[in-house]
């Protein structure tokens, strides 16, 4: 049975190891720290960071931190990032709860966009796609632009034709993108 909640800085030291052991060599550095630095940076509106535990253990996590274009205050948006599950664990639906129940949280808050940089075969499963993201620009040139995706959580509110987003401290580091 896996159990989705809330994570606390307590869980610092799991979530870390979660991202350590799902990610390969190259990436496993960066996003263990982004994930434990969102954990603990102060964010308005505040970021969501989700844990599943399973077998008396944190088996996976899930960050959704806001996003903000041009000073637009109406506009709600956030990304998803990042998610990682242990090994052992993949294959058994933990991510899909992990961002479900992220994405039912989000729509609750009036969150108008949610978007995720990922695999386009994964995250096209939840209703993520590149032409609602196509109208906004990321922070940094993407290494993979097929993978900047998004979705409407509560009707669109921007009306412009482009926007560049803004993120959190965590997630302007150009080497995530």
């Amino acid at each position: 049975m896996t159990r989705i909640r809330v994570s606390t800085s307590l869980d610092r030291d799991d979530i870390r190891e979660v991202h350590l052991c799902a990610f390969p060599e190259g990436e496993k550095q960066i996003v263990s720290t982004l994930a434990v630095n969102l954990l603990s940076e102060e964010t308005s509106p505040k970021t969501i960071s989700l844990i599943a535990e399973a077998d008396g253990a944190v088996v996976g996590h899930v960050a959704f931190s806001p996003v903000t274009i041009n000073d637009n205050k109406s506009w709600k948006g956030y990304i998803l990032a990042p998610l990682g599950v242990k090994p052992e664990y993949q294959k058994r639906q933990i991510g899909s709860k992990l961002i479900g129940s992220g994405m039912e949280q989000l729509s609750k808050m009036g969150v108008n966009v949610l978007f995720v940089y990922g695999d386009p075969n994964y995250y096209g499963k939840f209703g993520f796609d590149a032409d609602t993201a196509s109208r906004y620009l990321p922070p940094y040139e993407l290494q993979y632009p097929f993978g900047w995706q998004a979705i409407t959580l509560n009707e669109d509110v921007f009306t412009e034709s482009t926007a560049k987003i803004s993120c959190v401290d965590s997630l302007n580091d150009q080497e995530l993108w």
